[in-house]
């Protein structure tokens, strides 16, 4: 990659920190930078090292090196999106104040309830759990073919020391989630609490996140997208000077390629919409251009794009709720998007004859990319095909909207429970379920509560095996 990275932990940046980064690619000639995938920041071909003593705390990965990954978080969703009730914003602060190291592997932070920002993304996978301060952890390691699931829940002040403890044993090459549980379990003394409910991802639409918004009472939120992610470095000065006057302590950026500013007060909306208007920027995008994933600096995505989307809008389609990929060929890349678009690579013995690019589209199960299961529609086709494909795929999501979980009676959820085991602790209500086991105690998945050691303990109060009841009597 010819391309500078600066690495925004969290997506989460200050806008004394944005400006000056601002004023660094200002004093090389610069009259923009980007945002990628993982929420950080991008600089343009040509973009000069910085001497470390005039970098500061900022963490560039220049071209061709390997130093680092950024931790992508769902931080820029809290307060604005839907989300789970115990997971502030500032508690995604403290956990990334947890991260002093620069981490290695790709890792994601975030809620199961946002749209936003993807969960699986990442090689390591910190998803929130509904027990407060708990999280499941999903891992996929560069060298594995499938995602696992950690065999406990993380504790919130444990997610980095658990994060550097795996990085630590990678070079191991550990085969599975439960081989790196006995590692990390070795070296580590954690807080972990076991599973006793899988992870439950409810399906949102994609949300609309440009323009002004109303946060609050008294406060709104502002989304600002650019077409061509080239975002202008004398705007975003000016931009950090008017968050200084209005006492904005951070701007987040989305993997989108656009970023987000919360709490304006009420009283200042109006100065940031005439700084938008003296400034010409457009927010009022559709969702037809908002809900496209593009690599950076690819004129041929961005050709690509604005060709499929004029001829969509041509045909008055809508696309609510669904999200658009275009990647090149990358069968082991971790898309986040209901459909991808994949550009095929041209066999280097026909390189020096122009023949058209085909495609390759795929979609997502269910057109929900948390299922981490794409289906590949049809391959090999020309530019020209694409559009009537997605305007295919298109009415095939809103046919199949809300039909992708098959309707259950009472009876049968009844029967379904009846067959499992679970019982709950009667002093903080814990629940034991057989199928997930309890590995913070060494008990593998499977065995029945019945079967469990005389001794056995809740995991979470210590309780004795007698406090425990058959939860399944309440259904």
């Amino acid at each position: 990659m010819e391309l500078t990275r600066l690495i925004v932990k969290g997506g989460v940046i200050s806008p004394g920190e944005l400006r000056e980064i601002v004023n660094m690619g200002l004093e090389q000639g610069l009259d923009s930078i980007s945002f990628g995938s993982r929420q950080d920041i991008i600089f343009p071909k040509g973009f000069a090292a910085i001497e470390k003593e005039k970098s500061g705390k900022n963490h560039f990965v220049y071209p061709d090196e390997e130093s680092g990954n950024n931790i992508v978080t769902s931080y820029v969703s809290t307060d604005i999106f839907s989300n789970t009730p115990w997971l502030t914003g500032n508690k995604f602060l403290y956990i990334l104040e947890q991260f002093k190291e620069q981490p290695q592997l790709k890792v994601n932070i975030t809620d199961p309830k946002q749209q936003l920002v993807p969960l699986f993304t990442g090689h390591i996978n910190f998803i929130a759990s509904e027990h407060e301060d708990y999280w499941f952890m999903y891992i996929r390691l560069p060298k594995w073919s499938e995602m696992e699931l950690y065999p406990v829940l993380i504790y919130s002040w444990n997610i980095a020391e658990v994060y550097y403890a795996i990085e630590k044993i990678v070079e191991e090459e550990p085969h599975s989630a439960d081989m790196i549980f006995q590692l990390v379990s070795d070296t580590l003394d954690s807080n972990n609490r076991t599973i006793d409910q899988p992870l439950n991802i409810p399906f949102y639409p994609f949300p609309y996140y440009e323009g002004m918004n109303k946060l609050g009472i008294d406060q709104y939120w502002l989304g600002l997208y650019w077409r061509n992610n080239l975002y202008d470095l004398d705007f975003l000065k000016e931009m950090c000077d008017l968050c200084f006057d209005c006492k904005i302590g951070k701007i987040c950026i989305t993997p989108w390629k656009s970023f987000i500013v919360k709490g304006i007060p009420k009283d200042r909306k109006l100065d940031w919409e005439k700084f938008l208007g003296k400034k010409g920027i457009n927010v009022r995008h559709s969702l037809l251009e908002l809900n496209w994933h593009l690599p950076v600096a690819a004129e041929w995505a961005l050709n690509l794009k604005t060709f499929l989307v004029r001829t969509l809008d041509q045909y008055d389609i809508s696309t609510y709720g669904l999200t658009f990929g275009l990647s090149e060929y990358n069968r082991d890349g971790h898309y986040f998007t209901s459909i991808v678009v994949e550009k095929n690579q041209m066999p280097k013995e026909l390189e020096s004859i122009k023949i058209r690019d085909t495609y390759n589209v795929l979609y997502a199960k269910n057109f929900d990319p948390n299922t981490k299961e794409y289906i590949v529609l049809t391959q090999d086709i020309d530019k020209q095909e694409l559009p009537l494909i997605l305007i295919e795929l298109s009415k095939k999501y809103f046919e199949e909207l809300g039909n992708s979980i098959p309707e259950i009676s009472a009876t049968s959820i009844k029967k379904e429970i009846k067959e499992q085991d679970i019982h709950q602790c009667t002093s903080c209500l814990t629940l034991y379920n057989s199928q997930y086991g309890d590995f913070t105690q060494g008990i593998e998945k499977g065995v029945l509560f019945v079967d469990l050691p005389e001794d056995y303990q809740c995991s979470l109060c210590e309780s004795p095996k007698n406090s425990f009841i058959d939860y399944l009597e309440k259904v």
